[in-house]
């Protein structure tokens, strides 16, 4: 029962807080109606009681009073003008007894301390329903007559109009509860979309500032986010601004280095300081590639099958066993190519790099109904399902099977914010048979605005 309750009730934080806010003022609206009926039956009973008496007292003293002769003319006087009824009691007379209500037994209570013990009321006489009293003009039991008066002098009457201002006074309550309501959720909603987009990579200036007005907690909340988006720009334009001084200073002298190695007579020494400075470069660029959350490049149409076939055919004249698989039909997609191309190099110098130069590096591109999907693979030691996440995460290197190579660890965490870029998803997934499957996973259409390629 309960996991059908939370099943039906909606789970956003607006109709959650409004639902509960309009069943509490439902619950204290009819709080309210209970404790006014039980503070206004005594009153009510009272005065009832007391009509009953007094009406049979002046009935009473009407017909004592009046003479013989004249009280078949006064009853029907009552009956026309107050619409009093009296009927002589008898022995056999058929009555119900009284409801068990308790503003009927309060009456019956008063209207007996009152007329006496012997005093009778009843809802029901001879099948005739009316509010029945006895009453006695002497002290016989001929002198015995109950009084019917009719049953709306016992009902209160609620008016209509009653209702329907409650009704207009409970819709506007639940429309400013929902106004309460939206004004706090709101305010979230833009915090929770304003996180999503910082949590996926987006700058200060793709995620927007929150406005810090409003209520004083939200916007205390809100310049809190707001400095901590700040202070991430800060950082990632500290940590570019680091790197490209690296660059600059270190790539100049290891120019020269290069130069003067050249120069060296040890051709074993030569070729092993040569390697040692492209690995410096290499890892430099590295840093400045991750560097890098916005490179600039535009959004242009994509061949992914040329792409893919292109690189390839680098790796190949180097010497590399790099092949592609790819579909018959031209593949496009809208991205950024150098961007792509990256991504792709990175993953086959990983292979080649984990799994040896000289074993089979394969690119597939496969294209369903809703996405693209590209895989490079390789026969490699693989890496272990509970650490791959960990390797997208940048400066992280596996220290078991993928040890003893170079590189500052960025290839992987470089690969995710290219992919994450396109809206896409990055999956490192064990191969049959053997080694790792790098698939990249792209949403069809494009994400971006796409063009036709132009004709020639």
């Amino acid at each position: 029962m309960i996991s059908l309750l939370g099943k039906l009730v909606p789970r956003s934080l607006l109709w959650r807080t409004f639902l509960l806010v309009a069943l509490l003022m439902l619950l204290s609206v009819a709080a309210w109606f209970v404790i006014f009926q039980a503070y206004e039956r005594e009153p009510h009973a009272q005065q009832l009681a007391q009509t009953l008496v007094s009406v049979a007292n002046l009935t009473r003293a009407a017909l004592v009073s009046a003479r013989t002769e004249a009280r078949p003319a006064l009853l029907r006087d009552l009956s026309d003008s107050e619409g009093l009824r009296i009927y002589p009691a008898e022995a056999d007379d058929l009555i119900e007894p009284l409801p068990n209500r308790r503003l009927l037994r309060r009456v019956e209570t008063l209207v007996k301390a009152s007329l006496g013990p012997q005093t009778r009321l009843t809802l029901s006489r001879e099948g005739e329903k009316a509010l029945f009293i006895t009453f006695r003009i002497d002290d016989t039991e001929e002198g015995e007559y109950w009084l019917a008066l009719p049953t709306e002098r016992m009902d209160r009457v609620l008016p209509l109009s009653w209702i329907g201002w409650s009704a207009a006074a409970l819709l506007i309550s639940l429309v400013g509860a929902w106004l309460i309501v939206f004004r706090i959720t709101r305010p979230l909603k833009l915090l929770a979309r304003a996180a999503q987009k910082v949590g996926a990579g987006d700058t200060a200036d793709t995620a927007p500032a929150l406005p810090e007005t409003g209520l004083i907690e939200i916007a205390t909340v809100s310049r809190a986010f707001n400095q901590m988006r700040a202070d991430l720009a800060q950082l990632d334009q500290d940590r570019a601004l680091v790197l490209a001084g690296i660059s600059h200073d270190l790539r100049t002298p290891l120019t020269r280095l290069r130069m003067g190695i050249e120069m060296a007579a040890d051709e074993t020494m030569r070729d092993g300081m040569v390697a040692d400075v492209e690995e410096m470069d290499k890892t430099i660029g590295q840093f400045l590639d991750f560097a890098r959350i916005d490179s600039g490049e535009s959004m242009a149409q994509v061949s992914l099958d040329e792409l893919l076939e292109n690189i390839a055919n680098q790796y190949q004249r180097r010497g590399f066993p790099v092949t592609a698989t790819v579909p018959p039909e031209p593949t496009f997609f809208t991205g950024q190519p150098q961007a792509l191309r990256r991504a792709v190099g990175n993953l086959i110098d990983n292979a080649l790099c984990y799994a040896g130069v000289d074993q089979p590096v394969e690119l597939t591109l496969e294209r369903t109904s809703q996405s693209l999907v590209i895989a490079v693979s390789d026969t490699g030691p693989g890496i272990p399902p509970e650490a791959v996440e960990r390797m997208k995460r940048p400066f992280t290197r596996l220290e078991t099977a993928r040890s003893n190579t170079a590189g500052a660890g960025l290839g992987l965490a470089i690969v995710t914010r290219i992919i994450r870029n396109h809206h896409g998803q990055f999956d490192l997934l064990p191969r049959p048979g053997g080694g790792l499957i790098a698939r990249m996973t792209f949403p069809t259409p494009s994400p971006w605005p796409r063009h036709e390629p132009t004709q020639h």
